[in-house]
């Protein structure tokens, strides 16, 4: 019988030590990750909760890593993750708008294909699905300043963001070098995003949950949804403003038994 992991990741501040003096204040990205483990509790699957101040790179891809060596074939993983979205310059050419996004864990940013990467180590036969309540999120598996309709965003300042990448840019920059000379080696898993947003938009914080977040779990509406996945992402769309379009994006080449199945069946 299938094995079911999933990993929450909700940040509600980062390390001010670590971003120049910038703490990352947001209101609900906690609640989002321990709401998302909750419906992934309810679907059958072993959840881990990763929040604010342990939502480093080391443990998040510590957790990956260690349901990468318990899943095999026709196995799932469901990554979850709530926060502020960044992006820094693309050094080595492989993004057509010459941007690297980002998440920002409480340490540092941690690109896209550093998440691909971690995607890498799971069998072929490992189906993926990633749900990122964040800002530029929606190729994020591999600039807005300031607020939407007076809302707090998921967005790290696009100055800030500017300040660590020169600060760090050497860093970033022979880390971007290595991810390119190791990231599409050999058969890759099947993996669906599903996003708060498009790469170029914000996505909304709120008081309670984020505003993807809450419509995804009105969508879903304890269980009731049905559909596949992608009938899940055109169902939470509709709800949402048009000014945050959540983006709907594969990797690896799922199969269609992955992608016709209703979301977060084991």
């Amino acid at each position: 019988m299938p094995a079911g992991v999933s990993i929450h990741v909700g940040l509600n501040n980062v390390d001010p030590s670590k971003y120049g003096g910038w703490d990352g204040q947001l209101m609900a990205c906690e609640n989002d990750a321990r709401d998302m483990a909750e419906l992934a509790r309810g679907a059958g699957f072993d959840d881990t909760v990763i929040l604010t101040r342990d939502a480093t790179v080391d443990t998040i891809t510590a957790a990956l890593r260690k349901a990468a060596g318990k899943l095999g074939g026709g196995d799932i993983l469901l990554l979850t993750y709530s926060g502020h979205g960044g992006q820094m310059p693309d050094t080595e050419g492989d993004e057509p708008d010459e941007l690297d996004e980002t998440l920002v864990f409480f340490d540092r940013q941690f690109l896209d294909d550093e998440l691909h990467r971690e995607f890498q180590k799971f069998h072929k036969d490992v189906r993926i699905i990633t749900f990122l309540d964040c800002c530029h999120s929606g190729t994020a598996t591999e600039l807005i300043d300031g607020s939407a309709q007076g809302e707090a965003v998921r967005l790290m300042p696009v100055l800030k963001q500017q300040q660590i990448f020169e600060r760090d840019k050497a860093f970033f920059q022979d880390l971007q070098r290595e991810l390119r000379s190791t990231n599409g080696n050999g058969a890759e898993p099947g993996v669906v995003l599903i996003s708060a947003c498009q790469d170029d938009q914000v996505a909304l914080d709120g008081r309670v949950n984020g505003k993807f977040t809450e419509t995804l779990l009105k969508v879903w509406n304890g269980g009731a949804f049905t559909g596949d996945y992608e009938t899940f992402h055109r169902d939470i769309k509709k709800r949402m403003p048009a000014t945050q379009m959540p983006n709907f994006f594969t990797t690896g080449r799922p199969d269609a038994g992955f992608l016709g199945q209703k979301p977060f069946t084991i």
